[in-house]
């Protein structure tokens, strides 16, 4: 468990004072709080990752502060102890349920390519790069979007100034964490790329060894750039000094002259910086068992894809079905979603992208026909046209799923209002591209490997190949699920292209097959992408019923460990609930602002 080193300024009673007066309280010490994956109460709740993180939000909540508050809060002290899954050099997506007009909002905060990207930026000779090389390197870094969400948020429905905010993740920065056995694999995971540039190296791998758990970690640049968000707002970050910095580091990366690793520049340019904005769009709805499913529209494709694959289970009774069969019909629901995902989902600004037409139920009818009870389909599965539904047809040719990586955040948060937030942000694969901007203190992502380096298959149309400011396509999928226009739960999950598996699987665990929503969090996973095996956690590759899976036609292979979910739910009673993993990177942390009492 993560626990504050250094603590000052006690976590809990910082933001409370800096939210409530923007006065500095006196030093005091206190506890870290416990790590605990589900916690029920009043005033509000947040669930994320980290300890330090879910308490900052808390205190925030306590303190008067709204959901859309906590989330900013919540998200900036992620970016000082997650650094290699989030910060302010990535993007991501906020979906927002306003309790006083009953609607869901959503914040697209997607990274974009440089005005210069071609569909040829991950090749060369007409060939596409080794995808490592591409993952490390400045070609692979997008315009971040994740300061700009928070000013889009916090201008549409916050309650506080970004400065106070800002404040408990930049006290946290300076003065310290405590490394846990996570931070520390994925430092490890990533030891060989950052060792080749110096300031990373300086960093995360201090006197050039990893850190030690239960060492102190501080990170006092990072610090300074939130102190300077704070006082000149996020736009600091796209126009002006860090702004250069950013650009610097991308166009001439900051390689060890030792090192042997070939990095590639990249073509970011101020002008890209300032021509950065979020998007304020509709999210994706669809009716499930008589709920309202909210979560995102392209560019990611989340929303659209979980909302596929429920519409095509809407037929099934999914409770009433054995482990298998259960497991079987989400399996190819899954498979069926990501034959479509691939074909037509890209960033609507630069491809035409069939949303209303993907998410209909009679599309999703004539593609639940394909499933059959005893036999599983395989893959690569060809798409369908939703724009011309045909009755258990495919369209065109079958393209494999292009590589996702697998690292991310999430949180979620309710506040004393019934105000909702589902927010997942990333820097792409666990610690990004590598590259630690010099004097900043954070990572800058690698989110354009996101896009198809070359098209999926030859021939076949691939809407996710690079463009000049184009959006990648996400699978990151935060979701918001109402009955009668209030809110039920909301849930998300990082890990690449398993986050679209891992939130359907959750959803359906609760909603479906009953599960509390910790243990439909907690529930051993299972990944089908359009890929010819499936991935399962351990919890089901030991299990007797991957031999009836395997009877069935389907193929499996293993994964340690897929996703890991928060979300927050509201109880008959009145009270908030959040929930986070009980084992998955470590266990997750889920906190409300009262457990006893009355609203």
């Amino acid at each position: 468990m993560r626990r504050p080193a250094v603590r000052p300024l006690a976590l809990v009673a910082l933001a409370g004072a800096l939210v409530s007066t923007g006065a500095a309280a006196p030093p005091t010490t206190a506890a870290a709080p416990p790590k605990v994956p589900v916690a029920a109460g009043y005033g509000g709740a947040v669930a994320s990752v980290d300890a330090d993180a879910s308490a900052v939000g808390i205190a925030v909540l306590r303190s008067g502060g709204n959901a859309v508050d906590a989330a900013v809060a919540t998200a900036a002290a992620l970016g000082v102890t997650e650094p290699y899954s989030a910060g302010v050099g990535g993007g991501g997506y906020l979906v927002y349920y306003d309790a006083k007009s009953r609607r869901v909002h959503t914040i697209d905060g997607r990274e974009t390519a440089p005005a210069s990207a071609t569909a040829t930026l991950f090749q060369e000779n007409g060939v596409p790069i080794p995808f490592e090389e591409g993952q490390t390197s400045g070609r692979s870094v997008g315009v971040p979007g994740t300061p700009a969400t928070w000013t889009s948020a916090l201008d549409a429905w916050g309650s506080r100034p970004l400065r106070q905010l800002l404040k408990p993740a930049e006290e946290l920065a300076r003065d310290g964490f405590t490394v846990d056995a996570t931070f520390r694999s994925q430092t490890e995971l990533n030891q060989a790329r950052f060792k080749d540039f110096p300031d990373t190296a300086k960093l995360f791998l201090p006197g050039g060894a990893l850190p030690v758990v239960g060492s102190t970690f501080k990170n006092p640049d990072l610090a300074a750039t939130y102190a300077e968000l704070g006082r000149k707002g996020t736009g600091a970050l796209y126009r002006g000094p860090i702004a250069e910095d950013i650009v610097r580091a991308v166009r001439t990366p900051p390689v060890d002259p030792a090192a042997s690793r070939k990095v590639r520049s990249g073509d970011l340019t101020t002008r890209d910086l300032r021509a950065y904005e979020t998007k304020r769009q509709a999210p994706t709805q669809v009716s499930y068992r008589g709920l309202d499913v909210y979560s995102m529209a392209p560019s990611s494709s989340g929303g659209t894809t979980v909302g596929e694959a429920l519409n095509i289970l809407e037929g099934t009774d999914l409770g009433s079905l054995s482990e298998a069969q259960y497991l079987h019909r989400f399996i190819e629901a899954s498979r069926i979603s990501f034959a479509d995902r691939g074909r037509w989902v890209g960033d609507p600004a630069a491809v035409d992208v069939p949303t209303r037409q993907l998410l209909s139920q009679r599309y999703a009818d004539s593609r639940a026909c394909l499933i059959s009870p005893d036999r599983a389909l395989t893959s690569p599965l060809a798409p369908g046209d939703p724009r011309r539904p045909q009755p258990c047809a495919t369209t065109g040719r079958a393209a494999p799923t292009t590589y996702e990586g697998e690292n991310t955040t999430h949180l979620t948060v309710a506040d004393r209002w019934g105000n909702v937030v589902s927010y997942t942000l990333t820097i792409e694969s666990t610690g990004g591209s590598a590259i630690t901007v010099p004097g900043r203190g954070f990572l800058l992502n690698n989110e354009l490997t996101d896009f198809s380096f070359a098209p999926a298959a030859p021939g076949v149309p691939d809407p996710n190949l690079p463009g000049p400011g184009k959006r990648p396509r996400s699978s990151m999928s935060p979701t918001i699920v109402l009955d009668d226009g209030r809110p039920v739960l909301a849930v998300g999950s990082p890990g690449g292209a398993t986050i679209i598996t891992t939130v359907l699987q959750t959803l359906i665990g609760h909603l479906d097959r009953g599960l509390p929503l910790v243990d439909a969090i907690a529930a051993p996973r299972a990944s089908q992408r359009n890929q010819t095996t499936t991935e399962l956690e351990p919890g089901l590759w030991n299990s007797p019923v991957r031999a009836e899976l395997e009877a069935l036609g389907q193929g499996f292979r293993q994964n340690p460990e897929i996703g890991a979910a928060t979300g927050v739910q509201r109880l008959p009673d009145g009270r908030w609930l959040a929930a986070a993993e009980t084992s998955r990177r470590g266990g997750g942390s889920a906190m409300v602002v009262r457990p006893y009492g009355r609203p």
